[in-house]
């Protein structure tokens, strides 16, 4: 049983109803983000990934989904989210192992373990600086308590040598991230996730590879929506973007 009542949770389709997550009604609740983040990975049938920050396991499900095969690990914070991700992993046939900690204070198990990839979809905003959400599970996921800093330094020890760290965020935390990256992962390549053609991103993928000299790349925006305005009610997704997100299909990286 998760920490949540039955009548407190809905179980929502994602990727055309390829996964079926469980979630709390009035909590945080799983949008588009971790599917993108979790199209963006570039891993194969065998690989091990570790989700820091997993929340009820979307991101990971939807991994699991387009890869069969993973070695699947993840940590989350809120035990309530924890024990629901398990529920989600039962729910969808993945092995999905969840550990509940604060990924600044890993258990020694997973501190010995290295992995192919880490994903990672953390609190976008700083502390004070959203409107407080109501929900402590909502605030808890949507406002930064631990230092975006430390969410990539764990995630470079956890890397094994050539793994691949890659990481949603907010456009405006990019020089956070580029910071955190120096030192510890190379070969940083930035997607933005642009709203319309002609609009500014506000989100963007960060690739980062442990051991990578390649130089850093800025990427053109993938844009979401067709048409330069919104006009009318329903859905307006790229092609592109509705294969990615009702398909289950790979965010295809432009090409370097």
């Amino acid at each position: 049983m998760s920490g949540f009542a039955d009548n407190e949770l809905t179980c929502n389709d994602f990727l055309g109803g390829r996964v079926r997550l469980w979630q709390p009604v009035d909590g945080y609740r799983a949008g588009v983000d971790p599917v993108f983040l979790a199209a963006s990975v570039p891993a194969i049938s065998g690989q091990s990934v570790l989700e820091l920050g997993c929340g009820a396991g979307a991101a990971a499900l939807c991994l699991a989904a387009r890869v069969p095969g993973l070695h699947l690990s993840g940590v989350e914070l809120q035990a309530e989210y924890a024990e629901l991700a398990r529920k989600n992993a039962v729910e969808n046939g993945a092995i999905f192992e969840v550990v509940q900690a604060d990924l600044s204070a890993l258990p020694s198990e997973l501190r010995q373990r290295q992995f192919d990839h880490v994903i990672a979809n953390p609190p976008y905003y700083r502390p004070g600086a959203h409107s407080p959400a109501t929900d402590s599970g909502r605030q808890i996921a949507l406002g930064e308590q631990t230092p975006l800093a430390n969410w990539i330094e764990v995630a470079a020890r956890r890397l094994a040598p050539r793994g691949y760290l890659h990481m949603i965020q907010r456009v405006e935390r990019l020089p956070d991230m580029l910071s955190a990256c120096s030192g510890r992962l190379g070969s940083v390549e930035i997607l933005p996730l642009g709203p319309r053609t002609g609009r500014a991103a506000e989100l963007l993928i960060l690739r980062a590879r442990k051991g990578g000299r390649a130089d850093f790349k800025l990427h053109a925006p993938l844009v979401l929506h067709v048409g330069e305005r919104h006009i009318r009610d329903g859905e307006s997704y790229t092609p592109e973007v509705m294969k990615i997100l009702r398909e289950g299909a790979e965010l295809p990286w432009p090409a370097t």
